[in-house]
């Protein structure tokens, strides 16, 4: 049995799926991630780090230059949901119970039609106004060619979670949930370097503990299935 059969007969068996994915998701979509070659900290020609740039600090004393790295280094209008988001969301229509624990911004996994998402470093598409609190969307966001302003005077951000911020207690305590409750987690596109977002693998229990990611992970030693391949490829080819 090659590795796509087994991960296929795993999540055939399995009741309750947990997929903890990270930026490798993405990639597919266009997305870069954060580490690699061609990824958002290594392209910066700032001279300001992208770790200091998106760090709650700066963004409080230098708002508009916090802003333009964000639209143009974070925000992908453009991006569609790729094979491994489509797959999610079909397994779900098909009738799992499928909880995705994601470290993205990017929004794809509901537009691709999954229901129950956990976006634990929170969203693009949620901002707010620091004042009032009042939503607001990412075209107005994209929209203002410098800091984008509530009407009350406040600054708007986004409900991202950025350096120097912890993040959001009732998404971590309900995806806790989900792991905790799974007999099956795929953990997939993600070296595994982020906490305290990587420590959540701590609380599954269950039965098939999958690693989908390209590097190496300091969780290999326990998975039941490596495969080193990109994420929609992997997920394109499952069959249920």
């Amino acid at each position: 049995m090659d590795k796509i059969e087994r991960l296929t007969s795993m999540i055939k068996e399995s009741g309750e799926i947990v997929f903890f994915g990270g930026a490798g998701v993405s990639t597919e979509s266009g997305i870069p991630d954060f580490r690699s070659s061609g990824g958002v900290f290594s392209k910066n020609s700032s001279r300001v780090s992208a770790e200091d740039i998106l760090h709650i600090r700066y963004f409080k004393k230098h708002p508009a230059e916090f802003y333009r790295f964000y639209r143009e280094r974070l925000v992908h209008r453009n991006a569609v949901p790729n094979a491994a988001h489509k797959k999610l969301a079909e397994l779900e229509r098909l009738g799992k119970v499928v909880s995705i624990v994601t470290q993205n911004i990017d929004g794809l996994h509901t537009a691709a039609g999954s229901q129950n998402v956990y976006e634990i470093h929170g969203s693009i598409h949620n901002n707010y106004c620091t004042i009032c609190l009042e939503k607001f969307g990412l075209d107005f966001i994209c929209g203002n060619n410098d800091i984008p302003k509530c009407k009350c005077g406040g600054t708007v951000r986004p409900n991202v979670t950025l350096y120097g911020e912890n993040l959001d207690g009732d998404v971590l305590e309900q995806s806790i949930v989900c792991i905790e409750k799974a007999d099956m987690m795929i953990v997939a596109g993600t070296s595994l370097q982020v906490y305290p977002a990587a420590g959540l693998l701590d609380y599954f229990k269950g039965s098939h503990l999958v690693l989908i990611n390209k590097s190496e992970t300091f969780m290999d030693g326990t998975a039941d299935l490596i495969i080193r391949e990109p994420v929609g490829e992997v997920m394109r080819q499952i069959n249920i």
